[in-house]
């Protein structure tokens, strides 16, 4: 893993090009008709042909759009109709949580659908409790102890600042004014197939779909009256 320190510099000395390039994307190339699909933050090995590839990372990331996911989207308003984020918001400031999710509805076309991802820490907080370790991997630092793999899952050495459950990301949607929440079982089921098909479906994983590791919620924007989706 790249240390925090460095991601830091990187995040400083990127930030001003990262705005720059977000602003002329929204300004010339931004989609304003048709079908539009966006993945944010697709990282490394993650990247989804026929989407629109969102990440900060330049250098060892496979980006369509270079913009920092702390910022405004680099979309118009009720210009998208899926957003799909996989591991991605729990590497956010709890802070900017908020923020970004206003957007996502800012940019969602009426009767538009998210599919957000994260470590499920309801699951890990049951698994803790239960003292089951196993259910728990030795990534990212190779430990025995329940408390240890706890500490992996939870905080992954720093780089994850907020603790996802389902009500609390429940709460976060519906104060962003989403509606339909639904959680789904991570890598088999979706509420839109039309939107969230194989090519999503098929990068998910889960090892243990019982008590699955990653937490997936859908919800939708709210159509306009009269309006189906």
């Amino acid at each position: 893993m790249i240390s925090r320190s460095l991601k830091a510099t990187y995040y400083v000395a990127a930030r001003g090009p990262m705005a720059i390039s977000s602003r002329l994307y929204r300004l010339l190339f931004a989609p304003k008709a048709g079908t539009v699909k966006v993945h944010l933050g697709p990282g490394q090995t993650r990247y989804i042909p026929g989407w629109i590839n969102v990440d900060a990372n330049i250098v060892s990331a496979r980006p369509d759009v270079w913009a920092d996911l702390r910022d405004a989207l680099p979309f118009g308003n009720s210009t998208v109709d899926v957003f799909y984020s996989h591991h991605m918001i729990e590497h956010l400031p709890d802070q900017v949580l908020p923020f970004h999710l206003s957007e996502l509805f800012r940019c969602l076309k009426p009767g538009g659908l998210i599919r957000i991802g994260g470590p499920n820490c309801d699951a890990a907080i049951t698994k803790f409790v239960e003292g089951d370790a196993a259910w728990f991997s030795d990534f990212p630092d190779s430990r025995r102890s329940l408390g240890g793999r706890f500490a992996n899952f939870i905080l992954c050495r720093g780089e994850h600042t907020v603790i996802l459950t389902a009500s609390y990301l429940d709460e976060l949607l519906t104060n962003a004014g989403f509606t339909m929440l639904r959680q789904c079982q991570p890598a088999l089921e979706t509420s839109d197939e039309r939107l969230i098909g194989a090519e999503v479906l098929s990068r998910e994983y889960e090892s243990t779909p019982e008590v699955p590791h990653t937490l997936i919620i859908e919800a939708r924007k709210p159509a306009l009256s009269g309006v189906s989706t």
